[in-house]
């Protein structure tokens, strides 16, 4: 496997005269937070890693995301812009005992590119300065030729099953009346879309499932330790509702990754890291449930959808107080006060 190609840009060391908008700041701000966040995970996971091709994609991924933010801490320091404290050497013991087998770190990466590049997709429409948009430019073409790298992994060892093939249409064809019923009447079968959301949501619980059944087994404050394992079990719930859906209609569905989580009781990662970790994943489940419901047609899917982000969404809320109580929360730039 080859290393992807270190960045080559012409502009964001130039002299840039425009002010950084509130958008780029946001957006810089969150590239930061979540790549500190993630050299530290990485960085444990480099320690512990037998598989040589499963190595190489972390030492990626780690090469990726430091070069991310050495390219952010410039911008910042060019505009005097304070850099956030994020996630250091505090937060992670490199000699704690292994807490995952190898094939879980494929699984982890492939999440967390998708998070990588939900911030990059959603920024990049907005960010003007020239400098900016030629690094997220950089973060998302590189994040996507690392997820080349983490599917190939995954369909060379058989580490996933694919999404659920359906037959191809005969003909074009148009919606009935019965085209919204979930409930009553004619139930027609999921829609090609609502399929793949299924597969997607299915696949980032699981992961998720399995990190924060992780992290409940190594947290050290007791609070931390009770959320986690609400947050274990409510994902428990979401997953067997939305693998039902696909069951219902004979479809296969990605499987739990539970046992790939060691028994071991040694925490990693700071209870701060780990939490902030668990409300950053929970917070993309809420986008990724808006990206559902927008393609869904059937009424009992969007409700499916509506009280899971209820859920999720009450989870991210008491992981905030926990963050503020303990003085852990970073508040993004803000809005002058007039």
């Amino acid at each position: 496997m080859h290393s992807i190609k270190p960045i080559k840009l012409s502009s964001y060391k130039t002299n840039v005269t425009e002010k950084l908008t509130s958008a780029e700041m946001g957006k810089l701000w969150a590239t930061y937070m979540g790549n500190s966040m993630a050299k530290c995970i990485l960085s444990y996971y480099h320690q512990h890693v037998e598989d040589k091709n499963i190595k190489k994609l972390l030492e990626n991924a780690l090469k990726l995301t430091e070069e991310f933010l050495k390219i952010t801490i410039e911008i910042f320091e060019k505009e005097n812009f304070p850099v956030p404290k994020g996630f250091t050497e505090e937060d992670v013991n490199l000699n704690a005992p292994r807490l995952f087998e190898d094939e879980y770190y494929v699984h982890y990466l492939k999440y967390a590119a998708k998070a990588g590049m939900s911030i990059y997709k959603v920024g990049l429409p907005l960010v003007y300065r020239k400098d900016v948009n030629e690094f997220f430019r950089y973060c998302m073409d590189s994040t996507m030729d690392l997820m080349d790298q983490i599917k190939g992994i995954l369909m060379n060892k058989g580490l996933i099953i694919t999404p659920p093939l359906i037959p191809i249409p005969e003909k074009v064809d148009f919606a009935n009346k019965d085209f919204l019923n979930g409930f009553f009447g004619h139930v027609r079968p999921l829609h090609a879309l609502e399929i793949a959301h299924f597969y997607d949501n299915i696949e980032n619980n699981v992961t998720s499932k399995a990190l924060i059944m992780a992290f409940a087994q190594v947290a050290k404050d007791e609070n931390i330790r009770q959320l986690f394992e609400k947050g274990r079990d409510m994902t428990t719930k979401n997953i067997e509702s939305y693998i039902q859906k696909l069951h219902d209609e004979n479809l296969p569905s990605p499987t739990f990754l539970d046992d790939l989580v060691t028994t071991s009781l040694f925490s990693p990662f700071s209870d701060k890291l780990m939490l902030f970790h668990k409300m950053d994943m929970f917070s993309m489940k809420i986008r990724a449930f808006g990206n559902s419901v927008a393609v869904n047609g059937r009424r009992d899917v969007g409700l499916l959808y509506t009280k899971s982000f209820m859920k999720i969404g009450a989870f991210v809320e008491d992981a905030a107080k926990i963050m503020i109580e303990k003085g852990w929360m970073e508040q993004p730039p803000i809005a002058a006060k007039r």
